[in-house]
């Protein structure tokens, strides 16, 4: 066993143990103000909360871990008691998580993100798109950032990154030893990949978690209006991304040539995906004309491309399952959190009337960025969002819920300081072109931009659109 294997089990050895400690802890003492089933809520989200940040057993797995244990401790079918007055959830509720509206929508981009990989796509269209901006390096950088800014609001991140930086490798071979736009070339694609995953509902499973816990709520966000609401700021932040590493990182007397291979698939089944793929996409952005939800709408690739047998058997089985159930354990642990009254007996440990919107919109961005620099982005998101929401709708609190959960899911997006912060990030390190001080300086440049104009400026835009939802 490598030096490697042994750190790794060792540490999910201890992440298992807190993880065991932490849920018995509620169990032997009692918090003043918090309900048992509160108590028994708070074991699981500790509990969560160790094995997320250790990883001691797999993300999902944690997540089917989340369901089952509330149904056991605080649904109709509890194993243990539950205090006479308390309405206990039906366990239809906590498995319900996992056939959410939100998931068939991830999962309509999982089915568009697969299909482009297959008939090669992305690697045409970044042949084409690339084209315009020349050889000369700043400008490279800049169609790289915005290709793949692009393709990350409906592919996967990591997808997205894998396809791009085949596309990088090539060049940087081909620049002179100490050329430092290898390291603007290599750092681009991760950094335009989290920022562009920010801008649609399928870009990222942090987006899902949010719209799932609004649509809980009663709050339903159409395709577009996401769109809306971040894009004009994420374009900020990317546009600022792109300046500082073509200042710092690019040598404009070096010349770039990118020369991909390929052609545009024209048989009958890559044919009908182009169709779909566009008609879903137009489908979600004409969702005010039409009154399709976009949760629907998502849907219909998959039984289309499924019957066709566009995707096959196979490539259905290989699908990012666990990202569904990932974003399904934090539907099901914000649901616990609310009618358990956890929520409301950790919001109430703190004064929050007294606080400004901008300062616990602030809060809770640099807790989503934090957070998210050192476990998955999605785990962050699922532990936050709940909170978030639940603070939202606290009296004396002036944060919508719609800002709350948006905030969150774009603070854990920009989180991308560390290599281990995400896995585009971990992807473009493993070429060697890059060093963790230059991810951390521009991550966490990135991060305070983007604190800056969501938490500042976001609901004031969004307010004079007219597109907060009530």
């Amino acid at each position: 066993m490598t030096e490697n294997a042994k750190g790794l089990n060792k540490t999910r050895i201890i992440g298992l143990i807190v993880a065991v400690i932490a849920f018995i802890i509620p169990f032997v003492v009692q918090f003043d103000g918090l309900s048992v089933a509160g108590h028994r809520v708070l074991s699981i989200f500790l509990m969560a909360i160790a094995l997320w940040i250790s990883e001691a057993i797999p993300l999902h797995a944690t997540a089917a871990l989340i369901i089952i244990l509330e149904i056991l401790f605080i649904s109709d079918k509890a194993m243990l008691p539950l205090p006479a007055g308390f309405d206990a959830p039906s366990y239809k509720g906590f498995y319900g998580a996992l056939a959410s509206p939100v998931l068939m929508l991830f999962l309509g981009g999982f089915f568009l993100a697969d299909g482009a990989a297959k008939f090669n796509l992305d690697t045409n269209l970044v042949r084409v798109l690339i084209k315009p901006f020349g050889t000369m390096p700043s400008r490279v950088i800049l169609g790289l950032m915005l290709i793949t800014a692009i393709f990350s609001m409906f592919m996967s991140n990591t997808a997205t990154t894998a396809t791009m930086i085949a596309v990088v490798l090539p060049l940087i071979a081909k620049l002179p030893e100490g050329d430092r736009t290898k390291i603007g070339l290599v750092l681009a694609i991760p950094v335009a990949a989290n920022i562009g995953g920010m801008g649609t509902p399928v870009g990222t499973p942090p987006n899902a978690i949010a719209l799932g816990a609004l649509a809980k709520e009663g709050v339903n966000i159409s395709f577009v209006n996401w769109m809306i609401m971040v894009i004009p700021f994420m374009l900020i932040v990317l546009f600022f991304a792109w300046f500082v590493l073509a200042k710092f990182y690019s040598q404009n007397d070096s010349k770039i040539e990118i020369d991909i291979d390929s052609k545009f698939e024209t048989t009958p089944k890559a044919i009908l995906f182009y169709i779909v793929a566009a008609a879903t996409i137009l489908l979600w952005f004409t969702e005010k004309l039409h009154g399709i939800p976009s949760t629907i709408v998502g849907f219909m690739p998959v039984v289309v491309l499924l019957a066709t047998g566009v995707i096959n058997q196979k490539e259905f089985h290989s699908m990012q399952w666990s990202v569904l159930w990932l974003v399904a354990g934090g539907i099901a642990m914000g649901s616990g959190v609310g009618k358990s009254g956890l929520d409301q007996w950790l919001i109430g440990l703190i004064n929050w009337a007294e606080m400004s919107p901008a300062f616990i919109a602030g809060g809770m961005f640099i807790a989503a960025l934090l957070m998210g620099s050192v476990i998955s982005h999605s785990a962050t998101a699922n532990l936050l969002v709940p909170i978030g929401m639940s603070l939202a709708t606290a009296p004396g609190v002036a944060i919508s819920p719609v800002a709350s959960a948006v905030f969150i899911a774009i603070g854990s997006s920009l989180a991308m300081a560390l290599p281990i912060s995400t896995p585009p990030n971990a992807i473009a390190y493993s070429t060697g072109a890059i060093k963790t001080k230059d991810m951390a300086i521009t991550g966490i440049m990135f991060g305070i931009l983007g604190t800056i104009l969501y938490a500042g400026f976001a609901s004031k835009l969004w307010n004079l659109l007219g597109i907060m939802p009530e």
